[in-house]
Formats: C-alpha cells, sequence, structure tokens
C-alpha cells in the first residue's frame, strides 16, 4: 500500500505550490511528494519547506517511499526519533504520571547536559525516556520495583518499543546498553552512560526535600563525588544548591 501522503489520488490544489529558494531568491516550483529540487538560479539543492518528513524519523520504509532522502534530513533522523520515543513511553505507562514526570524531567537534563559534553543527543534522549520504563512490569509481574526487576523489564519493553517504531540496530543496541545497567558508571565508561548517571540521579536529587537542610559548602563537597561528568556537577549546583 502506498502511503496516502505520497499518493496523488489524495492530493488538492495545495500538493503544487511556489515558493522562492532561501539562498538566492530565484522562484522555485516544488510538487508535495519533492524531497528536494535544485534552484534554477544557483543550482544549489533546496529541501521543501513545506514537507513533513515526521514519518520518515521512524518509518523503515522512508527511502523507498519519499526517494534519496535530504543530507539534512538524514542528519536529524535519530534525533527526531526521540519525540517518537517520548509519546510511545506516555502512552505505554498509561495514568502514572509521576514516573511521566520523572522520565522528562531526566531527559531535560540529560539534554542539557549532554550538549556541553557533546554526547549523543539521540541515544541519551531516547534512553532517558526508556530507563525506567520496565517498572509498569515488573510491578505487575513480581509486585517489585527493585533495581533489578525493573533494569530487566525496562531492557525488554524498550527493545520492543524501539523495534516498533523501525529505530536501526545499532541505535537500539546502543540505549539498551544503558536502559540494561544503571549501575554507577567506571571511569572508563562509555560517555552516555555518564550522562544518563548524572541525570538520573538530579532528577531524583532535585525532588527531595532533605538537602534543604545541609549546609552549602557541605553539599557542593558531596555533589563533587556523586556527579561524574563536569556539566553535570555544573547543572546539578545550579539547580540543588541555587534553590536551597
Amino acid at each position: 500500500m502506498k502511503c496516502p501522503g505520497q499518493d496523488t489520488q489524495y492530493w488538492n490544489e495545495n500538493a503544487i505550490f511556489e515558493t522562492q529558494c532561501p539562498e538566492c531568491g530565484h522562484p522555485m516550483e516544488f510538487f508535495k511528494d519533492d524531497a528536494t529540487r535544485r534552484c534554477g538560479g544557483c543550482q544549489k539543492k533546496i529541501v521543501n519547506p513545506k514537507m513533513d518528513f515526521g514519518c520518515a524519523s521512524y518509518c523503515q520504509f522512508a527511502e523507498q517511499c519519499l526517494g534519496a532522502l535530504p543530507e539534512e534530513f538524514i542528519a536529524k533522523r535519530d534525533d527526531l526519533l526521540k519525540d517518537r520515543v517520548a509519546v510511545e513511553m506516555k502512552r505505554y505507562m498509561g495514568t502514572d504520571f509521576k514516573r511521566i514526570g520523572h522520565a522528562a524531567k531526566m531527559a531535560g537534563y540529560a539534554e542539557k547536559i549532554g550538549k556541553k559534553e557533546k554526547a549523543n543527543l539521540p541515544v541519551i534522549l531516547c534512553a532517558a525516556y526508556l530507563y525506567d520504563i520496565g517498572i509498569k512490569n515488573a510491578q505487575e509481574k513480581y509486585n517489585s520495583a527493585a533495581p533489578e526487576d525493573v533494569q530487566n523489564e525496562s531492557l525488554i519493553v524498550a527493545r520492543d518499543l524501539m523495534e516498533k517504531l523501525g529505530a536501526k540496530e545499532e541505535l537500539i543496541a546502543q540505549i539498551i546498553a544503558i536502559v540494561s545497567d544503571h549501575s554507577r558508571p567506571a571511569e572508563d565508561a562509555d560517555l552516555s552512560r555518564k550522562v544518563l548517571h548524572d541525570a538520573d540521579m538530579l532528577a531524583h536529587m532535585a525532588t527531595c526535600e532533605k538537602k534543604s537542610a545541609v549546609d552549602d559548602t557541605e553539599f557542593m563537597a558531596k555533589l563533587d563525588r556523586l556527579f561524574l561528568t563536569q556539566a553535570g556537577n555544573e547543572l546539578a549546583k545550579q539547580v540543588l544548591v541555587d534553590v536551597k
């Protein structure tokens, strides 16, 4: 079956439109399903400004459906997947708003830390949303929230979800490696694991009220020992110490 969005029988008068080249201003005409067109003025390849590549962020048939995807999109494809993962995580967790909130907060911290550490953002953001997703199964199967049970179930659920979204095996393997091990990473551990460790710890500590009873100097010294990345340490001091 052809994707309805690319099937001409579903097109209307807006399926063909005119625009200007963002490079030189030369008039250009795009068909709805054009991924790119070459400008008749400057001869540069221009991405269709109205084309929605959202489905191509997870669909395994994207290249066949859309043809040659623009380089700009390919570079962002894994990054776009994180939005789909976030949606699926929320759908899977249902009304467990506490853990949905924790995952969202953890992802927010992971993004800030990851950007400063120049980490692989698509990996750490997907992993952040899936880090504790096995808690639902662990409670239903074993009436347990023990870390080992959550880890074991999380890797199963995370893999199923990523495969459902058509993620590449290489990306899935990197995410599973993080999700399946919540222990404190060693000094020589992968940067992505360190970022997720710091983001998870910060998300938990940010909701802890006991920090207000600790002296700032003593508290900051503890943070130096707890956090594994420089960016994580700095963000922790900003979030935890400034609000005490």
